[in-house]
């Protein structure tokens, strides 16, 4: 009696069987079907099919890891590469908290690196600054977007090519007229127009989209106002053309923060992906700024080794500050942006009093206390609106600049001193 051994199975069986369950995977169809023997091997069809069945259900396995595989591939593309992907990915990782603290953070450095530029490196060009900050903004965009780093804006079609204009251009002169302003007019004249914001922003919601605020939040922004103004207000010095200039600074300052809340609030923009889009409109105009604000001399200026790491230095915090703004504005109100920047200059007020032994003087503290009181309650009345229940709809994601808003808007602007 021939004794035939369970591993001598013929080769083309096993190569069918193999091929069978691949293609069985691949299908993902129908039981499984295994090769009929010849009748003479029929007695031994237990010890032919363990190695067949092995193969098979390795084969199978092997199929489903990468389906799944592909199924995870497929969710982090639609994750990265939508635009409505992409906005979940920046509201799950960038909340109002987190969004506000990289904004403070950043705010503080550009004082520092544009107090520099200004000061020991002696670059008296604003908008020629301001140019350069946008400039390195857009190749640093331009390399993530080689790297597919970038998110990806919503379909052209949803958001009119004026929206993205008009926000181009109205950044541009909220940046450029700041740094203007402030080279003109003395710190405390510079504050009161920022102090002009606030009610110009109430003004022009309620105008544009009928947009109403609470009475207790109007009494509370006064509060603020009024304590920031004796806080900070020391002198009122100014020059008829620099006056000028921070008056026609107000306007496009609130429009910028409007345009950019309505952009992000009824659509899937992300900050860096509205910024990829709007940064080149702002180049354009900072150009023809730049030879009707700025003094001559551009192309005289020392541009050694030190002077030109400052002003590169300079840029960078100008394009964290862009991105942390939107982001900042992204995740609360414009209105809120704007008592951030109010915090920001009492704290940087108080830091000096109490670390470096300034003496700003009882006035000052005072009008800080009083400042710090009404941003601490008009940070209460913001968390108890968040908390409320709404039956409001979600906004229509058309991105015209006049529809409906939500609450937000700012792309950064790129002050000396500050950020507003």
């Amino acid at each position: 009696m021939m004794k035939l051994r369970w591993w001598r199975v013929d080769a083309s069986e096993v190569a069918a069987v193999t091929a069978m369950g691949v293609w069985e995977a691949v299908l993902a169809g129908g039981g499984r079907r295994f090769i009929k023997r010849k009748d003479s091997d029929a007695g031994e069809t237990g010890s032919y099919r363990r190695p067949a069945l092995f193969l098979a259900s390795f084969f199978n396995s092997i199929a489903r890891a990468g389906r799944a595989l592909e199924e995870l591939r497929s969710s982090l593309y639609n994750e990265m590469h939508s635009s409505e992907g992409a906005k979940r990915q920046q509201q799950r990782f960038c909340g109002p908290s987190v969004a506000l603290t990289f904004n403070f953070a950043v705010a503080v450095g550009i004082i520092v690196a544009n107090k520099m530029v200004m000061g020991s490196v002696g670059f008296k060009f604003p908008i020629a600054l301001s140019l350069i900050h946008y400039a390195v903004a857009l190749v640093l965009m331009a390399i993530l977007k080689a790297l597919s780093l970038l998110p990806v804006a919503p379909p052209s079609k949803s958001t009119p090519f004026s929206s993205l204009f008009a926000l181009g251009a109205v950044m541009s002169l909220s940046t450029g007229l700041a740094n203007v302003s402030l080279k003109h007019n003395s710190v405390g004249f510079y504050q009161m127009a920022k102090i002009a914001v606030t009610p110009t922003i109430v003004a022009a919601e309620f105008m544009l989209f009928q947009k109403k605020v609470s009475f207790q939040k109007v009494i509370t922004l006064a509060t603020v106002s009024f304590g920031v103004a004796v806080a900070t207000v020391t002198d009122l010095e100014f020059n008829f053309f620099g006056a000028c200039v921070a008056l026609a600074w107000i306007v496009p300052s609130a429009v910028n923060k409007i345009l950019w809340s309505n952009l992000q609030q009824t659509g899937n923009w992300t900050a860096l992906a509205l910024m990829w889009k709007t940064t080149p409109v702002t180049i354009f105009f900072l150009l023809a700024l730049m030879p009707l604000l700025d003094p001559p001399g551009l192309l005289l200026f020392d541009w050694n080794f030190r002077n030109t790491c400052a002003i590169i230095i300079s840029a960078l915090f100008g394009f964290l500050l862009q991105w942390s703004g939107a982001l900042a504005l992204g995740a609360t109100s414009a209105l809120s942006h704007v008592v951030l920047g109010q915090f920001k200059t009492i704290v940087i007020m108080l830091s000096g009093y109490l670390i470096f032994s300034s003496d700003p003087g009882v006035t000052s503290i005072c009008g800080a206390v009083v400042a710090l009181g009404g941003m601490s309650f008009y940070t209460c009345l913001g968390l108890k609106e968040s908390a409320a229940p709404t039956s409001k709809k979600p906004p229509s994601r058309s991105n015209s600049f006049l529809g409906k808003p939500g609450v937000i808007g700012d792309g950064g602007s790129l002050d000396y001193e500050d950020s507003v």
